[in-house]
């Protein structure tokens, strides 16, 4: 699986083209057709990182966020569920740390008393 592919299943039901998605992955220093490896924490946060820049996309397009009424149902969350889910990779996104941040992790723990 490459980063494009990972992307697509990340973004599954946003309908965009492959070169926008080959823009958002280099905006975010992955290259779309590189192969994606699961145990390294730096790609699946760029991954996260590029998934976040699509929703905020999203987001900035009013068109997106405004109320809908079909059948005697009105849709009007998809504002607050798309926040919502912005606020959520944020946060897992701030979380995660790189294979550089793992690497320098020590699992010992000083105390100094005076």
């Amino acid at each position: 699986m490459n980063n494009l592919q990972r992307l697509e299943l990340e973004t599954k039901g946003i309908q965009l083209s492959q070169s926008e998605l080959t823009i958002y992955l280099q905006e975010n220093d992955l290259q779309p057709f590189d192969e994606y490896d699961p145990s390294s924490a730096t790609n699946k946060k760029m991954i996260y990182q590029s998934s976040l820049s699509i929703l905020e996309s999203i987001a900035n397009n009013p068109v997106n966020l405004k109320s809908y009424r079909l059948d005697d149902m009105t849709v009007s969350d998809f504002a607050e569920s798309l926040m919502a889910r912005i606020d959520q990779l944020e946060r897992k996104i701030r979380l995660l740390k790189t294979d550089e941040q793992i690497q320098n992790e020590s699992n010992f723990f000083m105390l100094f008393s005076d």
